[in-house]
Order: structure tokens, then sequence, then C-alpha cells
């Protein structure tokens, strides 16, 4: 987890060089091992861009940022890891690019060179990063299919700027900052907190999963961002439901393959749910001789407490284990560090234990923890997703079947068939009808993500 800051001026501010510091200031939590800048100057006006690193692949200067390219058209600021980052060298290596160190960074420079835009489809990775191409005066920002690694970004004519976090964007625009008033509302009222392009801030937004930003220096303008990836889904009706089952199999163990690559300590965060000790037993599956450093965050409630399945999974792989336990008074000296960490509002307490058990990580000299997250939604989730069912079938013409899936659906704890209709309007209908249809209904309706 690094952080990347950076700017376009046409006419840049007296102060860009302190303003930029700032922004790396803020940064600190993200990237403690290493800092730079880079300020270029040229005829169409002034690109800077800042790092703060997080060193986890090469650790040497060779991984140093922003690098610039050897024949100096290209400079890069990257936060994230390419986890297929030898495969690629390897390839470019067979087109004749030469390497002056191990880092992924350096791939990703050379991949960009090599293909440009076309080398986002290449990568397997974790990523949000910024290219200025000096010869064709255009600076891109690009972010990964996922939107796992976050970039704010601010355009307006003649100056552009954007940064992994809002508060490192604030330092470096030197502005005083207006709240987004119904993003907040939503945030206060519906619990909406992810999922748009608009931020909490009235002139900021969020780099979009998958988009790419390409801003024209000489014209001083940010084009639209374009869509470099979505996914496609193909339904495989000549696949065996136990060809499927290995197909998962191999494409979950390639994955944590790739993701166990690092010259830091690597560890798991370990809940005792399916996806994280899945996770964890696939690290032994996979290395017999690893040191596998656990951390859990255990509740005193024995109703919701995973403790035990925790103590099976460390037992099976012959992990070291760290348990994390957390009082009221814990969450109260956190609280202001964790709300700065987090740096955007946040859907429940639960952050509070995920902060618990990376602090725990970092104590005990690991950098680097594979988890579980994203896995819920991959597996439908803990409430499913009615309302993508519901129009996928309507879409067909199947309106009892509909019926019967939201009757089924229903039947669950905390759930209802209206909840399944009004999930299956906030896809379908739009924004102003969903609105006033849930206004309609009160508090008969609540999210499943607010239960």
């Amino acid at each position: 987890m690094c952080g990347i800051a950076g700017a376009f001026w046409r006419k840049p501010p007296a102060q860009h060089e302190r303003q930029m510091s700032a922004a790396l200031d803020r940064l600190r939590l993200r990237g403690p091992n290493d800092r730079g800048v880079d300020v270029h100057h040229a005829a169409e006006g002034t690109v800077a861009l800042g790092h703060a690193r997080l060193s986890i692949i090469d650790l040497s200067a060779g991984g140093h940022q922003p690098m610039i390219a050897h024949d100096g058209a290209l400079a890069m600021i990257f936060n994230g890891e390419i986890y297929n980052y030898i495969e690629l060298r390897e390839e470019l290596r067979g087109l004749g690019y030469s390497f002056q160190s191990q880092s992924d960074s350096e791939v990703l420079l050379t991949a960009w060179a090599a293909w440009g835009r076309d080398c986002l489809a290449r990568l397997d990775g974790m990523f949000a990063f910024a290219i200025h191409d000096r010869r064709l005066q255009r600076l891109f920002c690009a972010r990964d299919g996922f939107g796992i690694k976050p970039l704010f970004y601010h355009a307006e004519p003649g100056a552009f700027a954007f940064a992994s976090t809002q508060q490192a964007l604030i330092a470096l625009r030197g502005k005083t900052p207006r709240p987004d008033v119904q993003r907040c509302y939503d945030y206060l009222v519906h619990g909406d907190y992810d999922g748009e392009e608009r931020s909490f801030l009235a002139d900021v937004r969020h780099l979009r999963p998958g988009c790419l930003i390409e801003v024209d220096l000489a014209r001083g303008i940010a084009h639209q961002p374009e869509r470099w990836w979505q996914p496609v889904v193909r339904p495989a009706a000549d696949m065996s439901f136990g060809s499927a089952v290995e197909a998962v199999r191999g494409h979950f163990l390639n994955s944590v393959r790739l993701q166990m690559r690092s010259d830091v300590a690597i560890g798991a965060a370990l809940s005792g749910g399916v996806d994280s000790s899945a996770v964890v037993c696939a690290m032994r599956h996979l290395d017999r001789s690893l040191p596998i450093d656990t951390f859990s965050f255990i509740a005193d409630d024995d109703r919701v407490s995973e403790e035990g399945w925790v103590d099976l999974i460390n037992a099976h792989v012959g992990a070291r284990p760290h348990k994390v336990r957390a009082r009221v008074e814990d969450l109260l000296g956190d609280l202001d560090t964790m709300i700065e960490a987090q740096g955007e509002p946040f859907g429940s307490t639960s952050i509070y234990a995920q902060f618990r058990v990376f602090q725990a990580a970092r104590e005990n000299g690991v950098t680097v923890t594979l988890d579980g997250q994203g896995a819920d939604e991959l597996l439908a989730g803990y409430s499913g997703y009615p309302g993508y069912r519901l129009l996928s079938l309507l879409d067909r013409g199947d309106v009892l079947g509909a019926h019967r899936f939201a009757s089924a659906w229903a039947r669950w704890p905390g759930r209802s068939y209206r909840l399944a209709a009004m999930e299956l309007g906030r896809i379908a209908l739009p924004d102003g009808a969903y609105r006033a249809a849930r206004k309609r209904l009160g508090r008969d309706f609540q999210a499943p993500w607010l239960n």
C-alpha cells in the first residue's frame, strides 16, 4: 500500500512544491519507507508527481519512485502490485527490453512503453498509477478492474490533480474543500458510502474501477474517463459441475500463488470463515515449509466468536496464531487514527476489527497479509443479490420463476418479499423513481447491508 499524488498546472501556483510536500505528508501512513517527487516544466505547463513508498517487491533503491524510463520519455508513480510481473518481464525481455531492477514497478513502466494503454489488459494485480508521457504531452491515470486501490481526482480547465486519498488531494490543491451534500445525505440516511463516481467532496471524483482518464496537457483539458475493463459473463452450458469446481479451484490456487510473491514477510488475516480459511489452507498447500502467521480478531461474545474455527485452521496448517481482542476503551483511543487511515466514511465497526488485525500484523513484522475480502460477494454475499437474480429471470420472461425465487428468498431471517422487490427497484428503476418508492415504503424498507 503506497500513496501517490500528482498534478498538472498550466500556470503552477507559487506554492506548488510546498503543496506536494504537504500531500506526501498526508500519505505517510500509506508509504513509510521512502518518498520522492518529480517536477517537470515544459511549454504546456508543469507536471508534478509524488510517491510515498511501502516496499514489498525489490526493497532496494531500484524501486524508488517517481520512476523515469531509460529514454526519459515516461515518468510513473504506482500504488499496488502487479502479481504476474515475472512473466511480463520475461515477455518484455523477449522483445528486447532490459531491466535495471527486480521491481514490478519497472515492469509496469516498461509494459506501458511497449504496449501503451493496451498493457492494462495484460496486468494481473491491484493498482492505481499515473504515467506522464512527455513526448505526447499526455498524462494518464488508471485504476484496476475491481477498484482495490483508490484514486481521487479533480479536473478543471488548465489544471488537474489526483491522489490516493482525499486528504492528500486537498493538500495538493491548497483550497478549502466543500462537501457534496447529496452524498452526505445518502450516507447518513441510506448507508450508501461507496460505488459512485462522486465522492463526499463537491468537486472531487473517484476514478471508477477499471477506468482510465487521459489529460491533454497541450490543451489543458481532461477527457472523460474510459472503461478499459469490464467483466464478461458467458454461461458455460457445456461445462459439468465437477469441471466448474476444478476450474474455480485452479484459478483460486493460481491467484494465491501469485499473491504470495513478496520480498517481505507475509501472513494472513484469518476469521475462521470459508473465504479466509481457504486462503490459509491454500498457502500451506502451495508451500509446505512456509512459516505462516495468522492474525484474527476474536469477539468476546461467544455467540458470534469464530475462535473455535480459527483454532481448527491454525492447527491444520501449523500456523503461528496471533489473536486480537478489543474493548470499548481501545476503540475510543484508536478512533481518530482509524478514521484518518480509512480516509472516507465507512459502514460499520467491522472496520475497527480489520484495523486492529493489520495493526497486530505490523507489530509482529508482517507487512503483507492475504485475506478473504471480496469472497463473500463472489459466493453471492451474506444476503445474496436478489435484485439481480430477479432482473435476470424477468429478462427471460419467467415471471412465475421470479415470484417463486422472491418467496423462497424471503423465508430467510431478516428478509422479506418487499425487500426483494425493493432491491430489484434499486437496480432497475431511475434514481428518482426508486427514491420515491423507498420514501413511500418508509421504515418498512432497510437495505441488507445495514442489517
